[in-house]
């Protein structure tokens, strides 16, 4: 289960980095010696059509697209300081700050100081994050129906087992 939690961090990271940073940029992208559209391409249209389905999900349950990335995070590990937690999914330190003060606030997480070095906190998600966390993915999952009932079993199969592979090559 952790390693699929890991590939969901990475693939919402991914969507995040991509909606944010490649605007238009891929629409319809295709290089001339190939026929077929650059990965971006294809990805970027299904990654914004996800994100848009998830929105008021995540709205329905207080959470910010960032805040639920960090529950996932924190909910595979025991305890990790905010510098950890940042690599982890990709963001700066300081950028996940007031993510994690909300995140506090709504008794979604806690903040403990590091017995070695009382200038670091160290993060856990508590049971009402994790609670908050698990209802969000199973809305998220059962949403995801629409893309994934295209599929038949074996393509299903397939389909995850290759974003599963290519989402650990890209945070490898």
């Amino acid at each position: 289960m952790q390693g699929q939690e890991f590939v969901r961090i990475s693939v919402h990271t991914l969507m995040i980095c991509v909606s944010t940073w490649c605007g238009n940029a891929y629409h319809g992208a295709v290089s001339k010696s190939s026929r077929r559209p650059d990965l971006a391409a294809m990805l970027v249209p299904l990654v914004r059509e996800l994100i848009a389905a998830e929105q008021p999900i995540l709205d329905a349950h207080g959470l910010t697209m960032w805040g639920y990335v960090v529950l996932s995070a924190l909910d595979t590990s025991s305890m990790r300081t905010q510098a950890a937690l940042a690599d982890a999914i990709g963001a700066d330190k300081t950028r996940i700050i007031r993510t994690l003060d909300r995140l506090q606030d709504d008794g979604h997480i806690e903040r403990q100081p590091d017995p070695d070095d009382r200038r670091v906190r160290l993060l856990a998600i508590t049971k009402a994050g994790r609670a908050v966390k698990d209802a969000v993915q199973a809305d998220i999952q059962r949403g995801e129906e629409r893309w994934l009932g295209e599929l038949d079993a074996d393509e299903r199969r397939v389909f995850l087992a290759v974003l599963r592979r290519l989402t650990r090559h890209q945070t490898a």
